[in-house]
């Protein structure tokens, strides 16, 4: 039999949700390598979906590629593992019942730390396996980014004349995350060689329903669709699911009516929803025509207020005016006063922004968004936040964005933040849904009026996007490298670590000469020689010269002429700084902004002069 021909006369039944019906069981760990552990294990699941009525079995090999399997210490094990799910799956169906190899998505919401060419690599690898065991077809699902689903779709296609089932997982109802909606991304997939493409996953039948109403049935692509049993709930630290068998009867009737040809089940569905699935349309004529729905809220949102972005002054040709930001870190204590002042001061002295840290080295600090609310209400200075990654999901950083853009803060710098063991509470839990450069992404997708799962914001927001550079580096090159990424993501412009040598300025201005957007070179004025060596012995991303050490070190225990010293040493490295770049990042030592004040004007001074 020919699975694209059944589809062609009838509704098809797939299976149901392995993961979470082997999870229930009570297993845990790697449920795929428990092909070649407990074969008989998966072999009678697979044998309770195709007695519940099950026209179509997936081989148990959703998470079989070597980037997950390396969790388990079970990479080199990826030929075996996909083998055995394809040949169980074989062994269940028998000759009546078709059998597909499963491929699932490697990128979800949270970061992978792996390249594209490694991920494709894996899937090329694991597609091998399964192929080598003559499945039926091929079934990539719970795909959530589309770059990764068109492109292993593509893979696929060149290695494979069988058919393919392509399934995507929704941001929200109608869009992927990144904002493609469902009728786009179905005629990318058949582009791409698809021949079936449907949705599974993260939503329940009804969610998945109202993402297929605006959709069209296309010539020669068949529909599919797995949806959960519903939305997962958690009891007692377990992701659980409603048990509703019943109702995926009805469900089924409807998913038909939006031109479905092949209804299974994902996460938390088990044989009892498939066999009310079966009941329901198991050998029915499939729909040949339907009426769609237009989607809803899809409309381009309006554009915010916007004002002008300081550092465009850096964009001029003759660049004769430099721009300055000042670094005010928020207060660890809850003292405010100080901070407002020193706000105040810098505004005055001539900085264009004043940017505070998002609890910098892991240690707490006042929330830099209600600071930031501070200094716009009781001083003139212009607020410009660090995002870090560390302390907040994905759910989080949207919100805090959205916050900030409420509240008319504007300039934001991404960074992903100092890891938890280095600061004050080592205990603490590192988030890391994401990275500076996901996290410039996300902030450049706001700005088009899409949140991350593609989900319309009512409006665009109006952020210019800062990333951090760190120049105190072995490979300079490398470095710039991550910077171009950073401007593939869509960063606006650069603040750099602080710099402490003479030297280096030229060195930073030949490797990046050929970037497009301006960069903020870091000064940080030194207090004291022990405030010398613990930036340079102890702080991430901070080198000074051996001059640099010494000079300080010759002022002994003398404060004054310790501080003097240091703001020679920082309008010295202004003048190198200013000879190459015409930005300047000063950054606030122990909110001394009264030192930083003194920098600023002096960078205002040297403007006049010219």
């Amino acid at each position: 039999m020919n699975i694209l021909r059944e589809l062609e006369k009838r509704v098809l039944v797939g299976d149901g949700g392995m993961g979470t019906y082997l999870y229930d069981k009570g297993y845990s760990g790697s449920f795929e390598s428990l092909n070649t552990a407990e074969p008989d294990v998966i072999q009678g699941v697979h044998q309770e979906y195709v007695e519940a009525g099950a026209d179509l079995i997936q081989s148990n090999t959703y998470a079989a590629n070597r980037i997950k399997l390396e969790k388990y210490q079970l990479e080199h094990e990826v030929e075996n593992i996909n083998r055995a799910g394809v040949r169980l799956a074989k062994s269940a169906a028998g000759p009546e019942i078709f059998t597909a190899g499963t491929i699932g998505g490697i990128t979800g919401v949270q970061q992978i730390d792996t390249t594209r060419k490694a991920i494709y690599e894996a899937f090329q690898e694991q597609a091998e396996a399964l192929l080598s065991e003559d499945p039926d077809a091929i079934i990539l699902e719970t795909f959530y980014d589309v770059t990764e689903l068109l492109e292993t779709t593509r893979l696929i296609r060149q290695l494979t004349n069988k058919p393919i089932i392509a399934q995507a997982s929704l941001g929200e109802v109608g869009v992927m995350h990144g904002g493609t909606s469902v009728t786009d991304l179905f005629m990318l997939l058949q582009e791409a060689g698809a021949d079936a493409a449907g949705l599974n996953c993260r939503m329940g039948p009804y969610h998945i329903l109202r993402s297929l109403e605006p959709v069209p049935l296309m010539e020669n692509l068949f529909f599919t669709a797995y949806p959960n049993a519903s939305l997962p709930d958690l009891d007692d630290g377990r992701f659980v699911y409603q048990s509703n068998p019943e109702y995926f009867y009805q469900r089924a009737l409807d998913l038909k009516r939006q031109g479905v040809r092949l209804i299974g089940g994902c996460c938390g569905t088990t044989p009892a929803h498939i066999a009310k699935t079966a009941e329901a349309v198991k050998n029915t004529a499939p729909v040949l025509e339907k009426v769609t729905t237009p989607a809803e809220g899809r409309q381009e949102p309006p554009a915010a207020s916007t004002t002008a972005s300081f550092y465009k002054k850096l964009e001029k040709v003759d660049r004769e005016q430099p721009s300055v930001i000042a670094e005010l870190d928020p207060p660890k204590k809850l003292a405010a006063e100080k901070f407002i002042r020193g706000a105040e001061a810098l505004y005055q002295a001539g900085a264009d922004a004043v940017t505070m840290a998002d609890n910098s080295l892991a240690s707490p600090r006042i929330d830099n968004l209600a600071m930031g609310a501070l200094m716009q209400n009781r001083t003139n200075a212009r607020p410009l936040l660090h995002v870090a990654c560390r302390d907040r999901n994905l759910i989080g950083l949207q919100s805090h964005l959205l916050g900030l853009h409420a509240i008319g803060i504007h300039d934001v710098l991404a960074v992903t933040g100092d890891p938890t063991k280095v600061g004050d509470f080592p205990g603490a839990t590192s988030v890391y849904d994401m990275n500076s450069i996901k996290l410039i992404s996300l902030i450049k997708e706001m700005n088009e009026g899409r949140s991350y799962s593609g989900k319309s914001l009512g409006e665009k927001t109006s952020f210019t996007v800062a990333a951090a550079f760190n120049p105190n580096v072995r490979n300079l090159h490398k470095a710039v490298q991550r910077l171009e990424k950073k401007i593939d993501a869509g960063a606006d412009y650069f603040m750099t670590q602080p710099v402490y040598g003479d030297s280096q300025f030229q060195e930073i201005y030949e490797a990046v000469q050929h970037l497009s957007v301006p960069i903020y070179i870091g000064i940080m004025p030194l207090v004291s020689s022990k405030n010398a060596e613990f930036l340079h012995n102890e702080v991430p991303g901070i080198q000074l010269t051996d001059e640099t050490r010494q000079r300080m070190a010759a002022c002994g225990n003398d404060r004054e002429s310790a501080q003097a010293e240091g703001i020679a040493i920082a309008e010295e490295l202004i003048d190198q700084a200013l000879k190459y770049f015409h930005g300047i990042y000063l950054i606030t030592p122990f909110l001394r902004y009264d030192i930083t004040a003194e920098l600023t004007a002096y960078v205002r001074k040297k403007e006049l002069q010219k």
